[in-house]
């Protein structure tokens, strides 16, 4: 069955979204559908973000959604950002996290600690045709994110990196990395520094690419400085802030990929859905039967349920409220419910589903990852729990 075929589901109208929100939502998943859902199958297969699309999803402004116009982007909201990132998970979640890390973490940091000698230099080229990369994780500090042992040492105006980032996204591509690095490391976490790579510098160069279960066509590969200088016009913030900036990034982050698994559920519902209106059994559509109804039933629920609370985070974070509990319960829960209901899919589809012919065992593949990157579902725990205490 044909990825096409699923997408014209009707969908039930949103009333908790703006007249520009539904026309931007539209917009996005007319481009999804007719540009994203012919390279799905072959981006997987062969681990690689196809080029032309990428070209095409910055002539659409999905990756400089937040920038200012002034500087070439669209001049959107994060709720904009994660509308589009929900939209083209439906139908490749690997695209999604593309879109998300450029969107939520890169632009997003840019756009808050940025001076404006860096906006002026570095947002224009994020718009048209530099992919960044959020640089914080290393092999002994993944959910310990702050154990990071990469350096920078002061040298004149410069400062030289030395190190090594691991499961860095978007890395392949890339042409700004945001690296975390420690300038002081007899502070802690407080000589945490923010760096602006790029990668032409000297001394850096993207490593080995990680070989995964999910989401193969965004690439995850492992960053190597040997002696790199960056110049201290780079920095972004200030020196021993990198800490808060990646604090901060991350817990909006985690809304965009709360987005990312109810767009991967509501694909994975969808295929579901339209299978069972074309394939009979014991006489009848499976959409007839109570048990296929009743699974339909619990995956729309569940859908609706994650969809509230990734929505609500978003708002809360644009209109300037507190949201990082929200923004842990919305990732947590769609997290978790993606992995059902793609799994649910599949059972829908019986023995078919667990054949690459069809693609919810692409989905249920994509899904594992929601649970573990940009804060594990344990951590995720703690922040709410902390929060209520």
């Amino acid at each position: 069955m044909s990825t096409e075929a699923v997408l014209e589901q009707p969908t039930r109208p949103l009333t908790w979204l703006t007249d520009e929100e539904q026309m931007f939502r539209s917009t996005v998943r007319k481009f999804a559908k007719e540009q994203i859902t012919p390279l799905v199958r072959q981006m997987d297969e062969t681990s690689l973000l196809d080029k032309k699309l990428l070209r095409q999803l910055f002539d659409l402004g999905l990756l400089a959604v937040e920038i200012p116009e002034e500087y070439g982007g669209q001049g959107g909201s994060f709720f904009q950002s994660v509308l589009a990132i929900e939209e083209i998970a439906t139908v490749d979640p690997a695209v999604a996290v593309v879109v998300d890390v450029q969107n939520t973490l890169v632009i997003n940091a840019m756009l808050r600690w940025g001076n404006a000698e860096q906006k002026a230099r570095l947002l224009p080229k994020l718009a048209a045709e530099y992919l960044g990369a959020y640089a914080l994780s290393e092999a002994g500090s993944g959910s310990d994110a702050f154990a990071l042992t990469t350096n920078a040492v002061e040298d004149g105006d410069d400062y030289i990196l030395n190190g090594r980032k691991l499961w860095i996204t978007n890395a392949a591509e890339a042409g700004l990395y945001l690296v975390f690095a420690n300038a002081n490391p007899e502070a802690g976490y407080k000589g945490i520094t923010c760096f602006l790579v790029d990668r032409n510098f000297a001394g850096f160069k993207v490593g080995k690419k990680e070989d995964k279960l999910g989401i193969r066509a965004s690439s995850t590969c492992e960053l190597l400085f040997d002696n790199c200088r960056v110049p201290k016009a780079n920095v972004l913030g200030e020196v021993g802030k990198g800490y808060k900036i990646a604090i901060e990034t991350l817990n909006e982050g985690r809304i965009a990929i709360g987005g990312q698994m109810l767009g991967l559920a509501q694909g994975s519902f969808n295929h579901a859905l339209a299978y069972t209106k074309q394939r009979k059994q014991f006489g009848k559509y499976l959409q007839e039967h109570q048990g296929i109804q009743f699974q339909l039933a619990e995956m729309a629920t569940k859908i609706e349920a994650a969809r509230l609370m990734v929505y609500n985070a978003a708002r809360l974070r644009e209109w300037g409220k507190p949201f990082v509990i929200e923004a842990a319960m919305a990732k947590l829960y769609a997290s978790t419910i993606a992995e059902e209901v793609a799994s649910q899919a599949i059972e829908v589809f019986g023995g078919v589903g667990f054949t690459k012919d069809y693609p919810v065992e692409k989905l249920y593949r994509d899904a594992k990852i929601g649970r573990i990157y940009e804060g594990t579902s344990n951590l995720q725990k703690i922040t709410i729990a902390k929060g209520l205490v």
